[in-house]
């Protein structure tokens, strides 16, 4: 049987819809904005171990969890952490966390990481 080199016309079955950059919004979860806030935290937390190149278990002793848990990060499943407890992982591994509360000029304001 010969192997056939067609693609197919994705035009015809793909649509794209922008996005509004929250993830957890488009798929309308509850708590979008925190979550798309500890997904930011967490991702920074899984760069600083491995730019350290530390281990779990050692990792788990700086932030003061067990290695299980750190897996749960490195995985980026920081359901079970609060905001305030990424923060004090990342200040546990020497960053600085600032907070700056200003006036919106939208009707709402937003929760924004810059990392």
């Amino acid at each position: 049987m010969p192997i056939r080199n067609e693609k197919p016309d994705v035009s015809k079955t793909m649509r794209a819809t922008r996005g509004s950059g929250n993830v957890f919004a488009d798929l309308g979860l509850p708590h979008a904005e925190q979550e798309l806030v500890k997904a930011k935290l967490t991702l920074q937390i899984y760069r600083l171990i491995r730019g350290r190149g530390l281990k779990q278990v050692e990792a788990g002793k700086i932030l003061g969890i067990k290695q299980p848990h750190v897996s749960a990060l490195m995985r980026n499943r920081a359901g079970a952490f609060s905001v305030e407890r990424l923060m004090d992982f990342l200040t546990a591994l020497g960053q600085d966390v600032e907070i700056v509360v200003r006036p919106t000029r939208r009707a709402h304001g937003e929760v924004l990481v810059v990392l």
